[in-house]
């Protein structure tokens, strides 16, 4: 039996990604690392170890010493933090374990919403204006503030004003301002998949947020959107899973982030039978990956929460 290591397992996204595997039965060992011991880890994987945080010094050591000592065969970088360091490291590139990520250059372009911006112009996607807080001005009001690096849906400021781009210019020297596409209920996010043989798979939720995550989704197809999609992930050299964050205006589909690692949407999106986490796993043991038909389309799923007393 082969042993997974997922990291970052107190957040949703490693805890979705295991129960994605759990689900389909796979014969795996799941264990788990993260920098703290207070979450429900310990509910999804078999064993849970502490790491240092993926900036400290020592986090690589750590990591190489776990993957040993636990006979790890596959690795799952989960947090953007993580992702950073694996596609830098000499270190963890002598690593013995499989990695797990969407490729090096899906990694760089996603972390960075500046990068991912003008990657996009580079392949001739119309895309939203995006500037540095540091270096210019918003080119237009109102617009949005955001964090430049990482990923995700929290910590976005909607700027009406120039007070407000001065109040908030004071809060974060390293951010984005970023046209506001309307309207705001055509947000779509789109999980896309790139085999090993270059097959494109696209799976497209409209959403509607709450405190930063997905709470609802309807599935979709938009041609558009799908071709786009297609082409940004064969401009990026896929290896796998990303999602794409976009809105549908009035002029079409405009990206305005991509999410260069698995999502808070994996358990949602893999119920409706786009099984990213697991196509990836059935690609390291050469198994071939069978995208599903549409009869999605039109569905709705929503998130639900619950809690566990822990011994």
């Amino acid at each position: 039996m082969k042993t997974i290591l997922i990291t970052a397992i107190g957040g949703d996204i490693a805890q979705g990604v295991a129960t994605a595997i759990r689900s389909e039965q796979m014969d795996y060992r799941l264990v788990g690392s993260d920098i703290h011991t207070q979450h429900g880890g310990s509910l999804y994987v078999e064993e849970c170890f502490h790491v240092p945080p993926a900036n400290d010094a020592s986090y690589e050591d750590a990591i190489l010493k776990l993957v040993l000592e636990q006979n790890i065969d596959i690795v799952i970088p989960v947090s953007e933090a993580e992702l950073a360091v694996w596609i830098t490291s000499d270190k963890l590139s002598q690593c013995s374990a499989q990695i797990v990520t969407a490729g090096k250059d899906v990694i760089e372009v996603g972390l960075d919403k500046l990068k991912t911006n003008e990657a996009l112009q580079g392949m001739g996607v119309t895309v939203p204006w995006t500037v540095a807080v540091k270096e210019s001005s918003p080119c237009g009001l109102p617009c949005i503030m955001k964090n430049r690096l990482g990923s995700g849906s929290k910590d976005i400021f909607t700027l009406y004003s120039q007070e407000d781009v001065k109040f908030y210019r004071e809060k974060s020297s390293n951010a984005i301002f970023q046209e506001l596409l309307l309207p705001a209920d055509q947000e779509v996010t789109v999980a896309v998949y790139r085999t090993q043989q270059g097959k494109v798979g696209v799976f497209q939720m409209l959403r509607k947020l709450s405190g930063g995550l997905t709470s609802w989704v309807k599935i979709i197809k938009s041609e558009a959107v799908e071709l786009m999609c297609k082409r940004i992930a064969e401009a990026l050299d896929l290896q796998g899973s990303m999602n794409i964050q976009l809105r549908i205006t009035q002029d079409g589909p405009r990206v305005f982030e991509i999410n260069p690692r698995f999502s808070s949407t994996t358990v949602i999106r893999h119920q409706f039978g786009f099984k990213d986490v697991c196509w990836s796993l059935d690609e390291l043991e050469g198994k071939m990956v069978e995208f599903p038909s549409d009869d999605m389309i039109g569905k709705h799923a929503v998130r639900t929460f619950d809690a566990v007393i822990l011994d």
